[in-house]
């Protein structure tokens, strides 16, 4: 399952959690909104839902058009505009994906977000969806960072070796220590 083909032809995304696009790349809101409107995203409401592959096709795009660094950008700023559930440690936080994924995606298969920890300070986030693996590094390290305890100095979060979207596997694995 590689990244930007929708596992469902149904599956659909929240507006509120399409509008990270936008806060992502808050520097160029204007070519944001043009890209969104390339795929029949306008105008772009917080309560309405919208088909997930044209999204998928906007983060393509992005990549390809403006590059990395701003598809993770945008997997930073989620966080900030999709709905969330409160949590009250780090490892919460990292379960929570998953759960603001289900809040922000419905109908068909959508994929997941599975937390696993790995030791004291340290766990791993397995991604199985059809988002850009640079989206979910961004989106794992914001979640990461906001919820860091405050006895430690950071987070770190890196790509697992081995299996990755990119190069059309079925999951990208993000390790986590703090």
């Amino acid at each position: 399952m590689a990244q930007y083909k929708a596992f469902s032809a149904t599956a659909q995304v929240l507006g509120q959690s399409v509008l990270a696009i936008v806060g992502g790349m808050e520097n160029n809101r204007v070519r944001a909104l043009q890209l969104l409107a390339e795929q029949g995203l306008s105008p772009l409401e917080a309560t309405r839902w919208y088909p997930q592959q044209p999204v998928l096709d906007v983060f393509r795009a992005i990549f390809e058009r403006i590059g990395p660094s701003t598809v993770r950008a945008i997997g930073r700023k989620v966080p900030e505009w999709a709905l969330f559930p409160k949590v009250a440690s780090i490892e919460d936080a990292l379960r929570g994906i998953e759960v603001a994924y289900q809040m922000n995606h419905r109908h068909g298969e959508i994929g997941h977000y599975r937390y696993e920890p790995t030791g004291l300070r340290s766990g791993r986030v397995v991604c199985e969806n059809p988002y850009p693996c640079d989206f979910d590094q961004g989106l794992v390290e914001a979640v990461a960072e906001r919820a860091r305890p405050l006895h430690s100095l950071r987070v770190r979060v890196e790509h697992a070796p081995g299996s990755c979207r990119q190069r059309g596997d079925d999951v990208c694995i993000y390790t986590v220590r703090w």
